[in-house]
C-alpha cells in the first residue's frame, strides 16, 4: 500500500485498511451527552471517519466545563454543546453527516430521537434514569449500545477499560445500574468503568482535564473496533 501524505486518513489506513475505512464511512452512530466523555468520544469518531454522528444534549458551555471538554473554550462559553461539536466534527471531517438534537434524553423525549439506521450508540449521559431508558430502548431495538459509567471524582486514566457492567466494582453508579438493569431483564451490558475508588464522594463531582477524555476515547476505539468487526 502506497502511504499517501495527501489523505486525511492515510495513518489509519496503514493499520485499519480501506476497507474497514469504507465500512466506518458508511456508520451512523448517535453519542448521547457531548461533555467531558462524550465530547472526546465524538472528536475520535470524526478523526477515525465515521459518516454520520448523531449529537443529543441540550446543555450550553459553561466556564467550568474547559477543564476537560473539547466543546469549550473561552469562545464556546453559553453556546450550545452539540452545536459546537458539530462544527468541529466538520472542521475535523467535512464529509461526515451530523444531526443535533438540544434536548435532554428522558423517558418523556425519546421519542424526538429516531433511532432507526443507527448502527450504534453511546451512553455518556449522567442521569441514571436515562441512561436505564436509553439502554432498555438499544436492547429492544437491537442496537448495540456501550455506556460510561462514573467518571468524575478520579485521578488515574489508566484504571479505564471495557468490561460487562456485571462484573465491576468500586463504582457507585455502577452499582445502582446493575440492579435496575437486572430489575428490567438486562443481565449484560459494554460499558467503560474504573476500579479507582471515587477520591471523593463530593455532591459536586470533581473531575480533571486527563481522566473524562481517556475514558471517551476508550469508548470510542471499543465501538470502531466493533465497527469494522477488529
Amino acid at each position: 500500500m502506497q502511504f499517501n501524505s495527501n489523505d486525511q486518513h492515510a495513518r489509519s489506513r496503514v493499520l485499519l485498511g480501506s476497507r474497514a475505512l469504507e465500512k466506518l464511512a458508511s456508520s451512523h452512530v448517535a453519542v448521547f451527552g457531548i461533555g467531558g466523555v462524550g465530547g472526546a468520544v465524538c472528536e475520535a469518531l470524526a478523526r477515525s471517519g465515521v459518516g454520520s454522528i448523531d449529537l443529543i444534549d441540550a446543555d450550553t458551555v459553561e466556564e467550568s466545563n474547559i477543564n476537560r471538554q473539547f466543546v469549550a473554550t473561552q469562545e464556546t462559553i453559553g453556546r450550545y454543546k452539540t452545536e459546537v461539536m458539530a462544527e468541529r466534527i466538520k472542521a475535523i471531517n467535512p464529509e461526515c453527516i451530523v444531526k443535533t438534537y438540544e434536548l435532554f434524553y428522558l423517558p418523556e423525549t425519546a421519542g424526538q430521537i429516531d433511532l432507526s439506521g443507527c448502527d450504534y450508540l453511546i451512553d455518556a449521559i449522567d442521569t441514571v434514569t436515562a441512561k436505564i431508558d436509553l439502554i432498555c430502548r438499544a436492547n429492544e431495538a437491537g442496537i448495540p449500545i456501550i455506556s460510561s459509567m462514573g467518571a468524575g471524582n478520579r485521578l488515574d486514566p489508566s484504571s479505564f477499560t471495557v468490561a460487562d457492567l456485571f462484573s465491576t466494582h468500586n463504582d457507585p453508579l455502577a452499582k445502582v445500574m446493575r440492579r435496575e438493569l437486572k430489575a428490567r431483564g438486562i443481565t449484560s451490558l459494554d460499558v467503560v468503568w474504573s476500579d479507582e475508588k471515587p477520591v471523593t464522594s463530593a455532591r459536586t463531582p470533581g473531575s480533571v482535564s486527563f481522566v473524562p477524555p481517556v475514558a471517551g476515547m476508550i469508548m470510542a476505539g471499543h465501538v470502531i473496533k466493533k465497527l469494522i468487526q477488529i
